[in-house]
């Protein structure tokens, strides 16, 4: 299933009535699905008191469900607003390691403007996993879940 037909999907489900619980869970399982390069793949929303909490995920249990702004690579995409996208995981310093297996991940942000709301999470097992093609199909997915959480955070709407 390629980005557009993710965002197709959660669309539809979203028009059907779907839970905001549901349509995360349905694009990490979207987005897991989209390379087999792909071991582990979850969403991090972004708390007040500057802690990234684990969502849904697919892959192995982690031991990192709260993560602190600035904190591994995770935290250190919203300290410094921007995707992270780590080749060879080996070279990060502050690298938090949920699997002895990870060598890259892939960290794309869910915002609206300068509101973080939550972010994308990708670990693979294979050194350089994300090209620029990949990373562009997770930013679609990224994309369309911001207008989810932005239509969430609206006073008087309950998607």
């Amino acid at each position: 299933m390629k980005s557009d037909q993710i965002v197709a999907d959660l669309e539809r489900r979203r028009r059907e009535g779907a839970a905001f619980e549901d349509l995360l869970q349905a694009a990490v399982r979207g987005l897991h699905d989209l390379d087999e390069r792909f071991h582990w793949t979850g969403i991090y929303e972004l708390f007040p008191d500057n802690v990234l909490r684990l969502g849904p995920f697919i892959g192995a249990p982690t031991d990192h469900v709260f993560i602190g702004v600035g904190r591994g690579v995770c935290g250190t995409a919203v300290a410094e607003r921007r995707n992270i996208n780590v080749p060879d995981v080996r070279l990060v310093t502050n690298y938090l390691a949920c699997s002895t297996e990870t060598r890259s991940e892939l960290v794309i942000l869910i915002r609206r403007g300068e509101r973080i709301f939550a972010q994308i999470d990708i670990d693979s097992h294979q050194v350089a996993a994300f090209d620029e093609s990949t990373v562009a199909s997770v930013q679609v997915v990224a994309d369309w879940l911001a207008g989810l959480y932005e239509s969430r955070a609206r006073p008087g709407r309950d998607s």
